[in-house]
């Protein structure tokens, strides 16, 4: 048995995109693995047919596809030199054809916009989703010589950004300044694209019955307020209509159930951003919105691993049903929910569900099981049988060590809380051994018993690893999880307890050489705890907040998310800010700490670290600061493969100084 290489997760393939042909005969998949030698990733597309998978593509460029029939696939990328060239100058979007019966892809259209989305309508008809710059809203009707033109522009102006709205800026998108995401119709047949949706606003969703398209969003000059309006468009009319402009609910979801419409989506007036979104129905017709189901179930997987990487699918419409995945506990699931507004359970079991498509009975998906990397499972809603038909990481894993997880359940206040240990390779009851705490971030997400590479990597160098859900975390509905205005409060001492417990139940742990880390909410935890507790020998805090005063103005999501988990805001509460951010006390620091951030990570700018970093450095404490350029808050899930290797080096390096004595 031999523990885990640091790099490990060069060998890993991620699963993503996983998609039926619409006669269910056959699926494919997007397969990611790590390229350290361009410092990327190649994907390519893999196909399903009842007896395994095999790659389809392999020019390492080919992720984002559709079933256009049930014998073709439809997929985004510029194979021909000529369009690399036009695409120096201007936004376009090839698409290709390829038929899974073999031959080679053939150029099928050009798109003059830069297409996010595509759904096939009919024979040649697209509806199509675009990154568009609301400053030239009719580029994608201009010549190339005209588009070539307003290119020339951009070039001379690159040296500087004007910011007139906010967010000016989004993680993982750079500046998004009047970029709006707009639909458009697309006719092969005549070339024609026709804007559905107007230049300003930003559509967030959509649904499709028939001839019927209903969408949702929001239009905004100079302030996003994710507060979003409902629009139809009749396939053929010349405009889109607003029907419902109330601006209730936020992060909506459409579906065609059928011809029934159906919304998820929070009004955010119970629990704020981080609310549970309820079921309701939307009358194209009136515009009417009227509960279907008030659950307390949120929609996705928030299950933590660094070992996923692409889009993947939280919700679909088959027949009669809307089927969903769902966290709850410790796992993800699948549900359905039909329109009588009845939630069932349809596959349970321990570990997470990626990704699912469905067609009649037959469910596939992607799934994390019993500390597995990702595999795809073929799942029957008749008679409930499940079966594994991929073996994408099977031999990457076969002579490691893998730690199984130990549950650490505990109680504070009268609430069960959950947690787990990783034992060290090699473990003998008989020696001391040093322990990393891992907090996740969020906080609404949450840790369950899947295989999260950086921990297995530590326990393989003989770290006992341990991580708990404390209240704030997903998976126990809104209650348990609002912990707005109580940031570092409930939370830590959710968190101590754990690390006492871990240490009454597992002696074997040197007490004095435990380290910390997380990142996120992790990392404002982190730089919580060395402020109010020294009993880590060494920390390191990631793409952490420091200050909720300066996250508030830099931040992509500051001027909500902050003022909304600490129920203050600069102008009317300045203190309560101040006193819920842990630079306040950077001064009672002792413990030797690591930073790590990103220098395009918008969520968790920069600044936050460096404020932290040098509050404790002008003190005194041992400190240092690691600057990824040209990354974002994904570092450690998605961040090039040579950056996710120097963090991890970074961060055991440090462990390993302080905890390892």
């Amino acid at each position: 048995m031999k523990p885990l290489k640091l790099n490990e997760f060069f060998n890993y393939r991620f699963l993503s995109n996983l998609t039926w042909s619409p006669d269910g005969k056959a699926a494919a998949v997007t397969v990611t693995t790590a390229n350290p030698e361009d410092n990327g990733y190649d994907q390519n597309l893999w196909l399903y047919r009842g007896d395994g998978f095999r790659q389809f593509t392999a020019l390492n460029k080919e992720s984002s596809f559709i079933w256009d029939d049930e014998n073709t696939i439809l997929f985004a990328g510029a194979r021909l030199a000529s369009d690399q060239r036009r695409m120096e100058t201007e936004e376009i979007t090839v698409f290709n054809r390829i038929s899974i019966h073999g031959g080679e892809a053939v150029k099928a259209f050009t798109l003059p916009v830069k297409a996010v989305g595509i759904k096939k309508l009919s024979d040649g008809l697209y509806l199509v989703t675009a990154s568009c710059d609301a400053g030239a809203p009719d580029y994608y009707k201009m010549s190339s010589e005209e588009r070539a033109a307003v290119h020339k522009v951009k070039k001379a102006n690159a040296d500087y950004e004007i910011f007139d709205e906010i967010p000016f800026w989004y993680n993982g998108s750079g500046v998004i300044n009047k970029l709006r995401n707009r639909l458009f119709l697309f006719d092969e047949r005549t070339g024609e694209m026709k804007p559905i949706s107007e230049p300003l606003f930003n559509v967030n969703s959509y649904a499709v019955a028939g001839d019927l398209i209903v969408y949702s969003g929001e239009s905004y000059q100079t302030r996003r307020t994710d507060r979003e309006s409902f629009y139809r468009y009749w396939i053929g009319d010349e405009a889109s209509q607003c029907i419902n402009d109330s601006r209730s609910y936020s992060e909506c979801s459409l579906f065609a159930v059928e011809n029934t419409i159906v919304l998820i989506g929070a009004s955010r007036a119970r629990y704020g951003e981080c609310e549970n979104p309820y079921f309701y129905t939307l009358c194209p017709e009136t515009g009417e919105i009227k509960v279907l189901a008030e659950t307390d179930l949120y929609v996705g997987n928030s299950t933590n691993s660094d070992c996923r990487y692409g889009r993947t699918r939280a919700a679909k419409a088959v027949g009669d049903k809307l089927y969903f995945i769902s966290t709850q506990r410790t796992s993800s699931y699948l549900y359905s929910m039909d329109l009588t507004g009845k939630v069932e359970l349809v596959l349970e079991r321990e570990g997470s569900v990626d990704d699912f498509d469905l067609v009649d009975d037959s469910v596939l998906l992607t799934g994390m099981y019993d500390m597995k990397l990702q595999e795809i499972y073929t799942y029957s809603l008749a008679d409930r049988t499940m079966n594994q038909v991929s073996r994408f990481n099977q031999e990457v894993l076969e002579d490691k060590y893998v730690a199984e997880p130990e549950p650490v359940a505990f109680t504070l206040n009268g609430v069960e809380l959950d947690g787990w240990i990783l034992k060290p390779m090699d473990y003998d009851p008989d020696k001391s051994y040093p322990g990393i705490l891992d907090i996740h971030g969020g906080p609404k997400t949450l840790y369950s018993p899947v295989f999260v590479h950086e921990m297995q990597y530590w326990a393989g160098k003989g770290y006992f690893v341990f991580f708990c859900n404390p209240e704030g975390s997903d998976g126990r509905g809104n209650d348990f999880a609002d912990i707005r205005g109580k940031f570092g409060t409930k939370d830590y001492d959710g968190i101590m307890k754990f690390v006492d417990e871990v240490l009454a139940r597992y002696p074997q742990i040197d007490p004095a050489r435990l380290g910390v880390t997380g990142g996120s909410y992790g990392g404002f935890m982190t730089n919580w705890i060395i402020g109010h507790t020294g009993r880590f020998a060494a920390a390191a805090s990631q793409r952490s907040i420091s200050n909720w005063i300066s996250f508030y103005g830099t931040s992509d999501i500051g001027t909500s998310f902050g003022p909304d988990q600490v129920k203050a805001n600069i102008y009317d509460d300045y203190e309560k800010l101040w006193r819920q951010s842990p630079l306040k006390y950077a001064n009672n620091v002792t413990t030797p700490t690591l930073f790590i951030h990103s220098d395009e990570d918008y969520r968790c700018w920069i600044p936050e670290g460096m404020q932290m970093y040098t509050a404790i450095v002008d003190r005194g404490v041992e400190a240092r600061m690691c600057c990824f350029k040209g990354e974002n808050h994904e570092l450690s899930r998605s961040g090039k493969p040579l950056h996710r290797e120097k963090r991890l080096q970074e961060i055991t390096d440090w462990m390993d100084k302080y905890t390892c004595k």
